[in-house]
């Protein structure tokens, strides 16, 4: 033979040799030297139990409870050991027939083979929960009871800022294969549930128990030798003042919009308000999956966070802004004026942008009466200045003015699903128009807050908080600290102070002027309250969904008092159909005192809450939308398919992570099978707080050829 083939013939043998050398040591490690998995694998004997860790608590700015634990249970089976219990009785007491006994029992093979434990029916009720412990006897060893932590709500508010809780499925396992979750576990799937799940989740526990040859458990694996002890979650504590949540929540009923306050000293989020929202014991408990399908099939979108995910054209609001590039740009001082006859004629009779008050104003009055021709000057100063080579050069130069204050990019908020808005650039005009193609005259409604530029409701806020602190904001945020420290450095980025550009004070100074008269003595009087100094500004945006008119939205925004300001705030109220100092105005108002005063002073202001809690704005066209959804419940299979196909397009519309839509849709049609249609009722007396733009109904971009612009 070779010397070549046998070099390599004992080669291959000494390779065999050390892998069968390899192999025994394995063995023998396993088996003799260590005991704890020889233990373990006689499942015959051992009962393992995990012990789930309570959840880390949520506080509030004044340390109450808003987020907290209870104890539920679920009904746990080990296939392989279900062979001679009573079948039938443990269908009577969970309501369930045997076709639906024998998809749990496959279901559960097929996720966790026979001999591993498997969610039969989680968080059983009250009710179910008392019959099965009379009869568990009747189970053994197949089933057993397994204690689970749940979220509980003592306030019952701030849905869509805490989130909610949902079982893993195989996606989330698969884009989380190395954090610990198994089939079964819980996890959080939107708001700060979802943000600090690595924070509030905790750290699983199993005990193992031995049997006796009739299942029996008889005590300790080796005194608890090979225990491991749940450790809880990390509490949190949030700037969220939930009394002042409530509030909000409360004079939003029978609207669609939000309402968003900052304490402009830290950044903190006081309130974050969408409307309509939902009750988040509603996506607690045995009912979680039939009430989340519900929440889902509502055309108000009831899930959508409106303050971090909606966006709107900002109206007026915008101008407070021109003013602050236009001073420190050097194209206007305080006491620079414009006339209004009416309308602006910058580019050309043909194409006028009209104005409500004929006159002419200086800065502060034009910000009080909030004059288009005035900012619509002021911007067109600002792109046309000779110190830029070009309008290429100057719309850059503004665009990086309008991102230094916060907008057409995610801030960076602790909450999920934020939008970026959008603020014009030159590329996105040389797309639309062509390169050289387009001058101020091309985009001339931006300059008061129409066109393309869109923000959402969280920047506005921060906007506000920017121009309160007088050049300076921090990243908006929920979570203010963690018990126990911050682990994972997530809170950093809300200690940084940004300050884009510098600006002096007086100009501040010149806008808050025309800001407090706005409220004094200008478009936004119905915000005033008695002893406070309250700036703000008003808008109004006209609303399309796709070439139809709708009606207005309404805007205001603000922040008190004007000497040190403690809160900045804004709201919005979509299809008002009036200016923003109508209905937001007035909200605001007393949102600011609330916080400021803790209370409603005197039975005119209670009343004036009361009756702006009772006001229904909602469109007839959401309950026409409501009623055809609710129809497809009664509907035959496929029109039950289309309902599917729209829960999925809504999801992914405003952001959750996959859930078993077809579970939860078949549980909510169940209940709905030989129930009525409700019938049709006049939306002007309907309270239920619903409103959204539905997916498939895209937003109409405002142009230059739009031009009846409202202030």
């Amino acid at each position: 033979m070779p010397a070549f083939n046998q070099s390599r013939k004992n080669f291959i043998k000494l390779a065999f040799i050390a892998l069968f050398v390899v192999i025994i040591a394995r063995l023998f490690t396993l088996q003799v030297v260590t005991s704890k998995y020889k233990i373990l694998a006689d499942d015959q004997g051992i009962f393992r139990k995990v012990v789930y860790p309570d959840r880390g608590i949520v506080y509030d700015r004044k340390g109450r409870a808003i987020l907290q634990n209870t104890i539920i249970y679920d009904l746990m089976v080990v296939p392989g050991k279900i062979r001679g219990t009573d079948t039938s009785a443990l269908c009577n007491i969970l309501g369930i027939d045997t076709a639906e006994f024998r998809k749990r029992i496959i279901t559960a093979i097929i996720r966790n083979k026979s001999y591993r434990p498997s969610v039969f029916e989680a968080l059983l009720t009250d009710e179910k929960m008392a019959k099965l412990n009379e009869n568990m006897y009747k189970f053994a060893p197949g089933y057993f009871l397994q204690e689970r932590p749940v979220r509980d709500y003592p306030y019952d508010a701030g849905g869509n800022i805490l989130g909610y809780l949902s079982e893993v499925d195989s996606s989330f396992l698969k884009r989380h294969p190395d954090e610990g979750y198994q089939p079964g576990d819980y996890a959080g799937k939107a708001g700060l549930e979802r943000t600090y799940e690595k924070v509030l989740m905790g750290q699983r526990g199993i005990e193992f128990y031995k049997r006796d040859n009739k299942n029996r458990l008889i005590g300790r694996l080796e005194n608890g030798l090979y225990d491991t002890t749940a450790i809880a979650g990390q509490n949190m504590y949030t700037s969220i003042d939930i009394e002042l949540q409530e509030f909000g929540e409360k004079l939003m009923e029978n609207k669609i919009g939000s309402i968003v306050a900052i304490d402009p000293r830290t950044g903190g989020i006081l309130c974050m308000v969408s409307s309509p929202t939902y009750k988040p014991r509603l996506l607690t408990g045995s009912e979680r999956k039939k009430h989340y399908a519900e929440l889902l099939l509502n055309p108000a979108l009831p899930l959508l966070n409106r303050t971090v995910s909606a966006t709107y054209s900002p109206g007026s609001t915008f101008k407070t802004l021109q003013a602050l590039i236009g001073l420190h740009e050097g194209v206007i001082t305080t006491d620079t004026r414009f006339s209004c006859s009416g309308a602006f004629y910058g580019c050309g009779r043909g194409r006028p942008m009209r104005c409500l008050d004929v006159g002419t104003f200086d800065l502060r009055h034009a910000i009080t009466l909030s004059d288009n021709t005035y900012f619509a000057i002021v911007m067109q100063r600002v792109l046309d200045n000779p110190k830029y080579p070009n309008v290429d050069s100057s719309l850059s130069v503004w665009t990086r003015y309008m991102h230094g204050f916060g907008l057409g990019r995610k801030l960076g908020a602790d909450v999920p699903s934020e939008k970026s808005g959008l603020i014009p650039s030159p590329a996105l005009y040389d797309k639309m128009y062509g390169k050289g193609r387009w001058n101020y005259c091309t985009f001339r409604s931006v300059s008061i807050g129409q066109g393309e530029v869109t923000t959402t409701p969280l920047q506005v806020a921060n906007e506000m908080a920017y121009i309160a602190n007088k050049g300076w904001f921090y990243t908006p945020h929920i979570v203010d600290s963690i018990e126990g420290g911050d682990k994972f450095g997530m809170l950093n980025k809300f200690r940084e102070k940004h300050v884009a550009f510098e600006i002096p004070d007086s100009v501040f100074e010149a806008v808050h002027d025309g800001m407090q008269l706005v409220v004094e003595r200008g478009t936004g009087m119905n915000a005033r309250v008695k002893g406070i100094d309250i700036c703000g500004k008003t808008g109004t945006v006209e609303n399309y969904i796709g070439t139809v008119k709708q009606p207005n939205h309404a805007f205001f925004c603000g922040f008190a008092p004007r000497d040190n300001p403690r809160i900045a705030i804004m709201c919005v109220v979509e299809n008002s159909g009036r200016f923003g100092g109508t209905y937001a105005a007035p909200i605001v108002g007393l949102m600011i005192e609330k916080y400021l005063n803790d209370s409603i002073a005197g039975k005119d202001r209670k009343a004036k809450a009361e009756a702006l809690s009772k006001l229904n704005l909602i469109p007839p066209r959401i309950y026409q939308a409501m009623r055809k959804q609710d129809s497809l419940m009664h509907a035959r299979d496929s029109a039950y398919l289309i309902a599917k196909g729209y829960i999925k397009i809504v999801r992914d519309t405003i952001g959750l992570e996959s859930e078993d839509d077809t579970e939860a849709l078949d549980k909510l049609k169940k209940s709905k099978e030989g129930k009525p249609l409700p019938p049709p009722a006049d939306s002007s007396n309907r309270g239920n707080p619903t409103e959204g733009i539905l997916p498939q109904e895209p937003r109409r971009t405002l142009t230059v050829r739009d031009s009846s612009l409202m202030p």
